[in-house]
C-alpha cells in the first residue's frame, strides 16, 4: 500500500512536513487558498514612548514601532494597495488581511479606532483584519467593539507579552506587567487571539523562556508567534550589545528552545511564525537569523529526528 502524507508526520494539522499548526494551513483550511498579511501603519504610538506610562518604548523596539515593513503612503488604502502589489508578484491569487502592525494599535479613543478599522476593511481587497496592541491599553468599549466586527468579519488581535517574567519586563521597558497581560487577554475572549513572545531577550536562560511558554500553553490561545531578539542599530538593546552586556542564543539554542516549547502548546493553537524578519541594513544579531528557511529547517528536522510534534507534552 502506497504510504501517505500522515505515515511520514503524525501531527493532524499539516498537510506538508510541518510538525506544527502553521499560518498558511490555517488560512488555506479557513478561506481556502493563501492568505497573507499587508502590514500597515495607522498613525499610533505607544504609553511607554508618550510618556503616559514611560519614554523610548521598549528596550528593542525600532523607531518605526516594529513596523519596519509596512507599506509606502500615508493612508490606509495605499498602504494596503502598496503591499498587496508587492505580494500578488509572488502570490497572485493571494488574499490579504490589513495588518495594523507598527506601535499600539488601539492606543485611541474609539471613534479613531472604528474609522481606521473600518476604512481597512471595506477595502475591496481585505478579506479580515489584524491588530498589534498591548494587553494595557484596550477597554471594554474597544473589546466589545471588535467582537462585533469578529461576527462579520475574521479579525485577529496580537498581544505583546514577549516574556512572563515581570524582572525582564522592567528590563526592557515593557512598562505592564503580567498580571496585565493575563486581564488584557480575557477581555478579548471570543476574539482570535494570538500572543507575541521574544526567545533571547536580556537575563533570560532555557528556564525562563520555557516558563513564558507554559504560561502561554495555560491560556489556550489560537496563535503565537515566537521569534527570536532581534538587535537593531539605533535602539537602546544596542548599546548593551555593543558593550558586550547581552549574551545572544545560538541558532542551535533557538532551534531547540522552539522545539521544546512546541511540545508543550496545545496541537490546535495555529503557530504563526517560529522565526521573524528584523530589517537587514540595521541588524546587528543574530546574523544567523538572516537565513529564515535554514532556521525553519532545522526546526523541522529537529521535530523529525525526536520523532515529535507541536502538543506531544501539553498538559490540560
Amino acid at each position: 500500500m502506497k504510504k501517505t502524507q500522515k505515515d511520514y508526520n503524525p501531527f493532524p494539522f499539516s498537510d506538508s512536513n510541518k510538525r506544527y499548526y502553521t499560518m498558511d494551513y490555517f488560512m488555506r483550511s479557513k478561506f481556502g487558498k493563501k492568505a497573507c498579511k499587508i502590514p500597515i501603519d495607522g498613525g499610533f504610538t505607544c504609553p511607554n514612548r508618550d510618556g503616559s506610562k514611560g519614554y523610548g518604548g521598549c528596550i528593542f523596539c525600532s523607531a518605526s514601532g516594529s513596523g519596519d515593513f509596512t507599506g509606502k503612503g500615508t493612508d490606509i488604502r495605499s498602504q494596503i494597495e502598496c503591499g498587496a502589489e508587492m505580494m500578488q508578484k509572488k502570490w497572485p491569487d493571494a488574499l490579504f488581511i490589513p495588518y495594523f502592525q507598527s506601535f499600539t494599535n488601539t492606543y485611541a479613543p474609539l471613534p479613531v479606532l472604528k474609522e481606521l478599522y473600518t476604512q481597512a476593511l471595506e477595502h475591496p481587497l481585505s478579506s479580515g483584519l489584524c491588530i498589534a496592541t498591548r494587553p494595557d491599553c484596550l477597554t471594554a468599549e474597544t473589546a466589545d467593539y471588535l467582537r462585533s466586527l469578529s461576527e462579520k468579519h475574521f479579525v485577529m488581535v496580537e498581544l505583546g507579552l514577549q516574556t512572563s517574567s515581570d524582572v525582564t519586563a522592567k528590563l526592557i521597558n515593557r512598562c505592564h506587567t503580567t498580571e496585565d497581560f493575563i486581564k488584557g487577554y480575557k477581555m478579548l475572549d471570543g476574539i482570535f487571539r494570538c500572543i507575541h513572545i521574544i526567545n533571547g531577550l536580556p537575563g533570560e536562560n532555557y528556564d525562563t523562556m520555557m516558563s513564558t511558554a507554559k504560561l502561554c500553553a495555560s491560556l489556550k490561545p489560537d496563535a503565537i508567534k515566537i521569534h527570536m531578539l532581534y538587535v537593531s542599530d539605533g535602539t537602546p538593546i544596542a548599546e548593551m550589545y555593543k558593550q558586550n552586556r547581552l549574551n545572544i542564543l545560538s541558532r542551535d539554542e533557538y532551534v531547540q528552545t522552539v522545539c521544546d516549547q512546541l511540545e508543550i502548546l496545545p496541537m490546535t493553537t495555529v503557530i504563526e511564525r517560529v522565526t521573524g524578519d528584523a530589517p537587514l541594513g540595521s541588524l546587528l544579531a543574530p546574523l544567523w537569523s538572516k537565513k529564515k528557511l535554514e532556521v525553519q529547517n532545522e526546526i523541522d528536522k529537529l521535530l523529525f529526528q525526536r520523532n515529535s510534534f507541536q502538543g506531544i507534552r501539553y498538559e490540560q
